[in-house]
Order: C-alpha cells, then structure tokens, then sequence
C-alpha cells in the first residue's frame, strides 16, 4: 500500500465509521497534512457515487439527500464527483439520467471549497460528504436505459410543445392578475391533456413496444405530507402512482413518460401557486389578528390538496370523453401496466394519514385557492 493509499484509509478508518466530531478532526487532520493525497481522496469519493448508482440512486437524489443533510460546499462537492464518475462511464444511462447531470451546479476547484482554501475545511468537508454517501440504503431502481427498439423517442415536436408548457406555467405562477393567471393556466391543461392523450394514441395505432417508467420527485418539509398529498392528486389524475418515501423525501411516480413530465410541470406549477396563495391569505388572517401559522399552513396546504384532486380527476375524465371513447381501451390498458409496474416495485406499500388537520380557516381558505386554481381546459388563447 502506498504512503498516499495509506493516508486516506487511516482517515477513513477514522472519520468514516464514527459520528464524533473528535473523529471527523483526527480523520481530517491526517488528510490536510497531506496534500499528496487529494487524488487518490477523490478517486475513493467517485468510487462512492458508483456504489450509491448500485444502491439505485439517481444524481438529482444524491444532490437532494445532501442539499437536505448538509450545506452548499457539499452540493459543489458531490457534483464534481458526480461529473468526474460520470466522465468514466462506458455507456450512456439514458435521457432522464443525462439531463440530471446537465443541472447539476459547477463543481468545487478540486482541493478547494467555495468558501475557503483552508486544507483542514476542505478535508472536514470531504469526510462528512463520504459519511454521508457511505450509508445511503439501497431504493428501489429506476429504469435509467434508453427507450427501447422500436420506442418512440423524444422528438423536436415534443420538445416544443413541452417548452410552451413550461413557459405558459411560468407566465401564470408570475403575474399578479388573477384573470392572467387563470388564462395562461387554462392553456397549458388543455396541451398537457392533449399531449399525453396523443401520444397513447400513437403508441397504439403504430404497436410501439412501449412500457411505464418511473422518476422521483423531491417533497420538501415543511407540511411534506400535504405535500405529498398534492403529488397523489396529481399523479392520479394524469394515469400514474405516486410512492412517497418520508425518509428520504422523495416520490416515485409511475407511469408513462409523457405522463411522467406532465406530473413533473403540473405538480411544480400548482406548488408554486398554493405557496404564492397561503401566504396572501396568511397575511390576511394575521392582519386580522390571528397569531397561530403553522396549523394554517398545514390546514391549507391539506385542503388545497384535496380539492386540488377532484378537480383534477373531473377534468381528466372530460378530456377523455371529449375524444369520443377513442381513448378508453388504450388508457384502460395504460392504467393497468401502470398498476402492475407499481406493484413490482412496491409491493409493500402502506398508507399515511395526515395529521395536523385542525384548522378550519386554514381549510376553508386551501380549498378556496383550489378552486381559483385554473385547471379545466377553456377554449385556446387568440
């Protein structure tokens, strides 16, 4: 074993299998007195990013566990190991796993932190993300291969009909009018239905081999659960399964792939809209003397939830009959595919109940913003 070799198991051996901070200093220690030693220390980090790949991680969870656990020096860090495993690679992933690294943020000068040059910090900081990797469970796995022969792959009219989504949601969660908002939320529906109900129709007249997937989608505290709760609804309403993990503080939504990116918006859009909408009616009931919030917001978010759901699944139902029964063998067929690719990979699944729920001016105005929210199709802007 080399003298560099030897130095990082020594630190490893020290920092690594304890929680102490007194550990983590003597781990440290050893490392910042030998600078010699920062490439094979990298070396070892990329090793640990292919082993959570094993474990069924994906690089957006790796960022979101450690942007959760730790601090932003160790988002700059674990990205350039990412970047650095991923250079290796000796076959591609497929499209979801590429465009995860593309978003990943500029890594770390190697050596170097963000914020200081100091060799104990970056050490200390090495050591706490290698902690970390060390122990991330094993989850369950995503298909991350390219679509299968015969797949209708992502094409220009894909990207250019979901690029007019994400710009119509936008322009909604920004606009302070109402009336704006509704309008530009309208559209975006009535193209996500389109888009998804188009592309099962395809797949079906041209025999695409095609099958459910599955990606994860991070449900951030605080009020997690609501929030969780909303990703259901959406989930649902657009043919797919939601799994939430409390843990790890993430859902895994099932389903097909253009129904998959349609959750992604839609749940991201509507977010954004209730947070913008609890906090107007927040300030409202603190104008009016009210001091308890946190039960509000759970309240709110809980309700919005709720209504959210059933507007969502009456609005889903709508579209599919304005297709005039076209659609109900092939979406029947999607349902179930979709409930047996779930159930491989969750077999044991369990409900949650939320809890909190006990604010009735918090619900009565989270269903209020529901019902403002614009999600049944109107006829197309001029």
């Amino acid at each position: 074993m080399s003298s560099t070799s030897s130095t990082v198991e020594r630190a490893f051996e020290a920092a690594l299998y304890s929680d102490t901070d007194t550990s983590l200093d003597t781990g440290a220690s050893l490392l910042a007195a030998d600078p010699v030693s920062d490439a094979e220390l990298t070396r070892r980090g990329e090793e640990f990013v292919a082993a959570a790949w094993r474990r069924g991680w994906q690089p957006a969870d790796v960022v979101r566990i450690v942007r959760r656990e730790l601090d932003d020096v160790h988002i700059r860090l674990v990205s350039a190991l990412i970047l650095g495993e991923a250079g290796q690679e000796r076959k591609p992933r497929g499209p979801r796993w590429s465009a995860q690294l593309e978003e990943l943020e500029e890594p770390a000068a190697e050596g170097q932190t963000p914020r200081t040059t100091d060799r104990f910090s970056y050490a200390t900081a090495v050591l706490e993300l290698y902690r970390l990797l060390l122990r991330l469970p094993a989850i369950e796995p995503l298909d991350v291969t390219d679509p299968p022969k015969g797949a209708a792959a992502p094409g220009a009219k894909d990207s250019r009909m979901l690029t007019r989504i994400r710009a119509l949601l936008a322009k909604a969660e920004a606009t302070g009018f109402p009336e704006e908002a509704e309008a530009l939320s309208a559209k975006a529906q009535e193209l996500m239905a389109r888009h998804s109900i188009d592309e099962a129709l395809l797949a079906a007249r041209t025999h695409t081999k095609d099958a459910p997937g599955a990606c994860r989608i991070g449900v951030d505290p605080p009020y997690e659960t609501a929030k969780a709760v909303l990703l259901d609804a959406v989930a649902g309403a657009n043919r797919c399964r939601a799994v939430w993990n409390e843990a790890l503080g993430f859902s895994t939504v099932v389903g097909f792939e253009p129904d998959l990116e349609v959750v992604e918006l839609l749940y991201t859009s509507l977010l954004v809209q209730a947070t913008a909408a609890m906090a107007k009616a927040e300030a409202a009931q603190r104008a009016g003397g009210r001091k308890r919030t946190k039960t509000f917001r759970q309240s709110f978010l809980a309700a919005y939830a709720h209504r959210i759901g059933d507007r969502l699944a009456s609005v889903a139902e709508d579209q599919v009959t304005a297709t005039g029964g076209e659609s109900l063998p092939v979406l029947a067929a999607r349902d179930v595919a979709v409930a047996d690719h779930t159930e491989r990979m969750f077999p044991d699944t369990v409900a949650t109940r939320m809890r909190g729920v006990t604010d009735a001016a918090g619900w009565e105005e989270g269903a209020a913003a529901a019902d403002r929210a614009q999600v049944r199709a109107r006829p197309p802007l001029r």
